[in-house]
């Protein structure tokens, strides 16, 4: 018998439990409860993570509340959510492998992207994780894969972002933009970050050449263009952030946000979808996937120094309403983290 295999076997006959964020109806934050649930078992394919840190993105809170509808139709579950446990960033340490996995051994300090990170044990296929980079911490890579998928792929992929070209990230202080900011620098642009007044000089410090406060100024009023603009807030109307684009510039709506109780902000990009094929401007609709090849070209740009993960505050898994609140509310500089097991929780 291997060591995985015993490992794995020795695990599931322990049977023992975990605490977690659970919930079993859709609703406000008054549906998540923080119980003892049986401890997860890795499949052959599977590792068992010890989760430090677990990151907290907007997903999180519409799954929460099962808004807009459509979610519940796209496979989170039409009358209750599918995945009971919340959560999907994580980083910790690799506690047991399933006989299939080759890639990791227990003790190994791993991040990556499940179902129900918000628990003290998660069972993660093992493409779904990376090694953590040694210049970072549990924390830092929590804040990682969800919104680094986003960012990444808004750039890369819809934005095509080439060297020189000028690029206007807004939102650029929140989960999704600090990330765009600085991948947009990485593939050579002139990056221009939109950020209220507070967060202006973290945004300079992450790589923006220009820093642009929107409490004071209108960035869609036509008298300065850019050849992508990335659209992380959800709130501008698509006629106003046409009229920052060049002519033939790249609208990438990452992040949409609306009051519609069935389509949301969908409705904005599907709206942008449409109207791209009649004008000269690209409008792209942003649906990040996770992938195992982009984290890790996240992982080797963090390594690199190239990218630095911005955590806003951190708060213990008891804590994951208020989280969600602090987060909704708006305040958010970077990527709110929940602690979960090991020093950081403050156990």
């Amino acid at each position: 018998m291997t060591t995985a295999t015993a490992t794995a076997r020795e695990t599931k006959g322990r049977q023992t439990t975990m605490r977690a964020i659970v919930q079993d109806r859709y609703g406000d934050l008054d549906v998540l409860e923080l119980r003892d649930i049986d401890r997860p078992v890795p499949k052959a394919n599977e590792v068992l993570v010890r989760v430090h840190a677990a990151g907290l993105d907007r997903g999180v809170w519409h799954v929460m509340t099962g808004l807009p509808y459509l979610i519940r139709l796209v496979g989170f579950g039409v009358r209750r959510p599918r995945v009971r446990v919340r959560g999907m960033d994580l980083a910790g340490r690799v506690e047991a492998v399933g006989e299939q996995v080759t890639r990791f051994r227990p003790g190994d300090a791993v991040f990556g992207w499940a179902d129900g990170s918000y628990a003290e044990y998660a069972s993660v296929p093992e493409d779904h994780l990376v090694p953590m980079p040694a210049n970072i911490g549990f924390e830092q890579a929590a804040a990682v894969p969800i919104s680094g998928f986003a960012a990444l792929q808004a750039v890369r992929d819809e934005g095509e972002v080439q060297p020189g070209q000028k690029v206007l990230v807004i939102g650029a202080s929140g989960g999704v933009g600090s990330f765009a900011v600085q991948l947009a620098k990485a593939f050579g642009a002139e990056v221009t970050g939109v950020a209220g007044t507070a967060q202006l000089e973290l945004v300079g410090s992450i790589g923006a050449d220009d820093v642009i406060d929107y409490t004071r100024e209108d960035v869609t009023d036509g008298t300065r263009h850019w050849d992508v603009i990335l659209d992380t807030a959800g709130h501008r109307s698509l006629s106003r952030l046409r009229r920052a684009l060049s002519r033939r510039g790249t609208l990438v709506i990452v992040g949409s946000e609306g009051r519609g109780r069935w389509l949301g902000g969908f409705d904005r990009q599907l709206r942008a979808l449409l109207l791209s094929r009649f004008v000269s401007q690209r409008l792209r609709a942003l649906s990040s996937k996770p992938r195992h090849d982009d984290l890790q070209v996240l992982e080797e740009l963090i390594r690199a120094g190239r990218l630095r993960p911005l955590v806003d505050r951190t708060y213990p898994l008891a804590e994951v309403p208020e989280a969600i609140r602090h987060l909704v509310e708006g305040h958010g500089r970077g990527k709110v983290v929940i602690t979960v097991t090991g020093p950081e929780a403050g156990r």
